[in-house]
């Protein structure tokens, strides 16, 4: 169902809450929601048109701090609550603002199930490695090994991939982006309100208090552009410092290759298909990790399913073309009825 848009032209002033921004000095949640309110005009919704829902977590504040409807729920259960909004009034752009413990810990449930049912909303996904709020326990996406609070000999837990967690649950859209770089946020996050479905945005967030430098590997100065893929639609997979080094396809994994060795050209990369239906290739993309593979951001997947929003509507419509029932009169009067 198409979302009215706003009349008159809307500006980043327009969406910035008058409330105090309580976290932490430098914490990259800052910039994420910068990036937000610059979006939100672009996407050029009405301003009462948008809705933040968020669980418990630092990112869940969010709410608070932009200027639109949202509400604060409980902690894992903000994709339960965007679904009984969005399903109860489709014309809202519903956006979610959660964590890696919030949503793939207490709330892991209901995050598979959102994405499996293809609600139109957008999730925008903190990923610190870190329970901050509740001072650096280690979470869901914790690399094994790690010290923390609850782990100080090391946590042995795997952690999840969240992209692979994402296409494992049939997502249809899957975005990452680094909370340095807030043209890429809002790009991606520009993309995901135009996609028809459930929108993951995986943001790689620092925490500067209990988790300092989490992806430091990939956002260094030195390193960022060894080790960061910027993916477009359409264009071959380069990337490097100097632009040499690319993807391709060996057989059925994918490799880094060095352009001119061994006469690689751009020819023989993998270019890049946001829109392929199939999620075999955009499931390798979303499990290259440092040091061995450049970490793959922006959209890597965009795939077009029904949305269960869509599909209810239609079964609603269904169903008053094929009932005798109209009002609340035709139901008073159906059935066995009797005179008092």
């Amino acid at each position: 169902m198409a979302i009215e848009r706003s009349t008159v032209e809307l500006r980043k002033e327009d969406f910035v809450s008058d409330q105090m921004v309580k976290w932490c000095s430098g914490c990259g949640a800052h910039a994420v929601l910068h990036s937000i309110e610059n979006v939100f005009p672009k996407i050029g919704y009405k301003k009462e048109n948008f809705c933040f829902v968020s669980g418990i977590g630092c990112s869940s504040r969010f709410p608070y701090y932009v200027n639109t409807y949202g509400i604060h729920g409980i902690h894992g259960r903000a994709a339960a609550i965007a679904t009984g909004v969005k399903v109860a009034n489709p014309k809202l752009s519903v956006w979610v603002a959660t964590g890696d413990g919030d949503s793939m810990a207490i709330g892991g449930n209901h995050f598979i199930h959102i994405i499996r049912r293809n609600i139109d909303v957008n999730i925008l996904l903190f990923n610190n490695q870190i329970y901050g709020l509740t001072k650096g326990q280690y979470s869901p996406t914790t690399p094994m090994g790690s010290i923390t609070k609850t782990s100080p000999q090391g946590t042995i837990e795997h952690p999840f991939n969240t992209g692979e967690l994402v296409l494992g649950a049939q997502g249809t859209f899957f975005a990452r982006a680094v909370d340095t770089n807030p043209k890429m946020m809002i790009d991606v996050m520009f993309e995901a309100a135009k996609h028809d479905g459930t929108s993951v945005v995986e943001i790689l967030q620092n925490c500067v208090i209990f988790n300092d430098g989490a992806h430091e590997t990939i956002t260094a100065k030195d390193m960022r552009e060894d080790f960061q893929l910027t993916l477009k639609n359409g264009e071959p997979m380069i990337f490097g410092k100097n632009k040499d080094k690319g993807i391709r396809i060996n057989g059925t994994r994918l490799e880094v290759v060095q352009l001119g060795e061994n006469g690689i050209t751009e020819n023989d990369l993998l270019v890049h298909d946001q829109y392929q239906q199939d999620p075999g290739i955009h499931l390798m993309l979303a499990k290259m990790q440092a040091p061995h593979f450049p970490v793959a951001l922006g959209v890597i997947r965009s795939a077009m399913y029904p949305t269960y929003d869509d599909l209810v509507d239609l079964q609603i419509e269904k169903g008053r073309e094929n009932s005798n029932i109209k009002c609340v009169d035709d139901l008073l009067n159906s059935g066995e009825t009797f005179f008092v």
